[in-house]
C-alpha cells in the first residue's frame, strides 16, 4: 500500500448504499468526518490503511477486493479505443481516461458501447460485416459481445455459482475417479432423472434433455471429463435456476438473446466448478507447482478445462495467480478469452502474430513455453498447446485448437515451468503486442498493418520488410 496510493469512490459508494447508509451515517461507523467520506467517493483523497481497517472491522470488506483495480483494464480499452484516427484532434490524455474508468466506469462502459456501435456501423455501411445486417438498428453490440463483457468485467468469477458448486462437490464426495458415477446416482436420486449413454443419430449431438421422460442422453463416445461436464451443465439449469436467474436479473442485459447466451454460460461456468472445487482445486494447484497435465490427471478434466479454471481463481481473500487465458482456431481467431492480469486482449482486430500460440498447432500435445514482454514493459511467462477434438469415426468432422495460458513473470517462480529458464535476462523475452493495430513498436517485421494512431512514411526507392516507417 504504501507504494501506491489506493482510490476505491466507487466501491466504497456501492457498499455505503448496500448498507443503506447516509454519508453522515458511514462516517460515523469509520469515525471520520463527513466531507471525509465525500472526498473518498469521489476519489479526491486515497484509501488509507486506517479506513482499510475500519472498513475490514465494521463491514467485514475484503481488503484484497480494494486493491484490485479492475479500472486497469478498462483503461486499456479506453486506450484502443482512443487510438483511432476518429480522436487524432484532441485525444485525451493517459489522466483523463483514468479519471473516466475510475470515478465514473457506467459512463465509459456506456462511451465503449456507443464507439462499438460507431465502428460498426461503419463496417455495415461498407459491406465489411452482413452478419451485422440482421442486427436491429441501436444495438450494435451483439448479444455475444453484451456476454462477453458482463465475464470480463465480472473478473470471470461468479461467487454464488462457485460456491454452491463446492458446496455439491463436498456433499458428493466428487474427489476420486468415480465422481461421474456420483453424480449420475444424485441426479436419478434428488431429481429422478436417467442419464443414458448413447451412440448419437447427429454427428454433431453432445447432449439431449427430455424434459417429457426426464431423460438426459450423453454421447458415449465423448472424453469422460466431457460427458461430466455436460451432465454437470444440465443439473445447474435444473438445480440452480433461481440463482442464475437472480444473477441474470442483477446484469440487466438489453436483449431476450443475451440472457439466454449467459443462462448458457453461467451453467457452463457451474459445471466447471463442480468438476474443479474452488479450494481442493487450489491447494492441488499450489500443491503440483501448477502443473496442467498433472492437475488434468487428478480432477479428470481436459487440460482446456484446468486452464480456463486456473482463470477463475479471484475469489476474495483465497485469490490465486492472476493468469489469462485463451483459445485460438487455426484461422488465428480468439474464440475464448479472460485475463486477470495486465494483458488484456484486443476487443477490435486480431491477436499479435508473434505470440506463441500461433505456433502450438506446429507441435500439438506439446506445451511450448515463452517470456514474452508488451509495449508496456510488462514481461510474462506464456504456455501454449494444441489439440483436437474429435467426434468419432473416420468421416467425423475434427475441430482443432491452440490454447494460451500464462502469468506476469512476477508470479513465474510458482509455476514448474519456469524451472530452467532465466527469468532475469533482458534478452530472453520476445516482444510481443496486443495487437497490430494499437501496439507501438516500430521496427516489428511482423507487422500487418499500421498502428491506427500514427503517421507513416512511404519512400518508392527503399524497400524493406515493412514497405513503410512508422513516424
Amino acid at each position: 500500500m504504501a507504494q501506491r496510493k489506493i482510490f476505491a469512490g466507487v466501491k466504497l459508494r456501492a457498499l455505503r448504499e448496500q448498507h443503506k447508509l447516509t454519508q453522515a451515517e458511514f462516517a460515523a461507523r469509520l469515525d471520520i468526518s463527513t466531507s471525509y467520506v465525500n472526498q473518498l467517493e469521489n476519489n479526491q483523497r486515497p484509501v488509507t490503511a486506517a479506513i482499510m481497517l475500519a472498513l475490514a472491522e465494521t463491514f467485514n470488506v475484503d481488503v484484497t477486493s480494494l486493491l484490485a483495480d479492475k479500472s486497469d483494464r478498462m483503461i486499456i480499452d479506453l486506450k484502443e479505443i482512443f487510438a483511432d484516427p476518429l480522436f487524432a484532434d484532441n485525444p485525451p490524455g493517459l489522466q483523463e481516461m483514468k479519471s473516466l474508468a475510475t470515478n465514473t466506469p457506467q459512463t465509459a462502459h456506456a462511451f465503449m458501447r456507443l464507439y462499438e456501435a460507431y465502428r460498426k456501423s461503419n463496417e455495415r455501411m461498407a459491406g465489411v460485416d452482413d452478419v451485422l445486417m440482421r442486427e436491429q438498428a441501436g444495438n450494435l453490440q451483439t448479444s455475444y459481445e453484451e456476454v462477453r463483457d458482463f465475464f470480463h468485467y465480472a473478473d470471470n468469477y461468479i461467487d454464488p455459482l462457485d460456491r454452491a458448486a463446492e458446496d455439491l462437490a463436498i456433499e458428493l464426495g466428487l474427489n476420486g475417479y468415480d465422481k461421474l458415477e456420483r453424480l449420475v446416482d444424485y441426479c436419478q436420486r434428488a431429481h429422478d432423472l436417467t442419464v443414458e449413454f448413447v451412440i448419437p443419430n447427429k454427428r454433431d449431438m453432445i447432449r439431449q434433455f427430455d424434459r417429457t421422460r426426464r431423460v438426459i442422453r450423453l454421447n458415449t463416445t465423448l472424453e469422460k471429463s466431457t460427458q461430466f461436464f455436460q451432465l454437470a451443465n444440465q443439473l445447474a439449469l435444473l438445480e440452480q435456476t433461481s440463482l442464475i436467474n437472480q444473477i441474470l436479473a442483477d446484469a440487466n442485459f438489453k436483449r431476450d438473446e443475451a440472457r439466454a447466451i449467459c443462462r448458457i454460460g453461467l451453467a457452463n461456468y457451474y459445471a466447471g466448478a463442480l468438476l474443479m472445487p474452488y479450494q481442493q482445486f487450489l491447494k492441488e494447484a499450489q500443491a503440483v507447482r501448477y502443473d496442467i497435465e498433472i492437475m488434468a490427471q487428478r480432477f479428470g478434466a481436459s487440460l482446456e478445462q484446468v486452464a480456463h479454471r486456473l482463470s477463475t481463481l479471484q475469489r476474495p481473500q483465497l485469490r490465486g495467480i492472476p493468469f489469462f487465458f485463451a483459445r485460438v482456431d487455426q484461422a488465428g481467431t480468439i474464440t475464448k478469452r479472460h485475463s486477470a492480469t495486465a494483458l488484456q486482449f484486443a476487443r477490435f482486430g486480431g491477436a499479435c502474430p508473434l505470440w506463441n500460440v500461433h505456433r502450438a498447432f506446429e507441435s500439438p500435445q506439446r506445451i511450448i513455453r515463452q517470456r514474452a514482454e508488451t509495449p508496456d514493459g510488462k514481461r510474462y511467462l506464456c504456455l501454449a498447446w494444441a489439440s483436437e477434438k474429435r467426434a468419432g469415426g473416420f468421416r467425423q468432422p475434427t475441430r482443432r485448437y491452440a490454447y494460451a495460458l500464462g502469468c506476469e513473470i512476477d508470479h513465474a517462480s510458482q509455476l514448474v515451468y519456469s524451472d530452467d529458464l532465466d527469468i532475469g535476462k533482458e534478452a530472453a523475452f520476445d516482444p510481443i503486442g496486443v495487437s497490430c493495430r494499437t501496439c507501438e513498436r516500430r521496427n516489428c517485421t511482423q507487422r500487418s498493418v499500421p498502428p491506427i494512431a500514427a503517421e507513416i512514411s512511404i519512400t518508392p526507392d527503399d524497400r524493406n520488410v515493412v514497405p513503410y516507417e512508422i513516424n
